[in-house]
């Protein structure tokens, strides 16, 4: 396995080298260097990072509804429609209507989008291993946890604010 280093543009890859007993800013420095790796490993398969995951998608489960498509990635619907614009002008994707119900877009990976589904999957192999370099496995299943704890934290206060937002009737 070749794995590049990952990009730093000629700054430093981590400023919060700088900062301790903080959480807060390590864990978007983590998502931008996991994605720039990312992005690194798709070189050459024609997707954009963010992209991959509607391929594993879209393998798993055809035809899928671009409304639902948004909704699992978590994005707004301009940033979907964006990336499936771009992903069908490389051919990757077809969008239709659906037969059933005409506002309905459905989004089908195309032949040439279903053959990089292992290429992708290897992606995602590689970029595992290099997240997780140099941990055991104990203290892999440990991040996991945790990180699972913190998603859960976010995601229930996240609704308990939306909730106090919104007065009972």
């Amino acid at each position: 396995m070749n794995i590049p280093k990952a990009p730093t543009n000629g700054r430093p890859a981590d400023f919060t080298a700088e900062v301790d007993g903080v959480i807060g800013p390590l864990i978007p420095t983590l998502a931008r260097a996991h994605r720039a790796m990312s992005q690194e490993l798709l070189r050459g398969t024609g997707l954009s990072a963010g992209q991959e995951l509607l391929v594993m998608r879209l393998f798993d489960q055809p035809a899928q509804s671009q409304a639902s498509l948004t909704r699992w990635l978590g994005v707004e619907p301009p940033t979907t429609a964006k990336m499936l614009a771009r992903m069908e002008k490389a051919g990757f994707v077809e969008r239709a209507r659906s037969v059933t119900d005409r506002r309905v877009t459905l989004v089908t990976l195309t032949s040439a989008g279903r053959a990089l589904h292992r290429r992708v999957s290897t992606v995602w192999e590689d970029l595992e291993k290099v997240t997780t370099a140099d941990l055991t496995d104990a203290e892999i299943q440990e991040l996991e946890r945790l990180l699972r704890r913190l998603i859960s934290n976010l995601l229930t206060d996240r609704k308990a604010s939306t909730e106090d937002d919104c007065p009972s009737p």
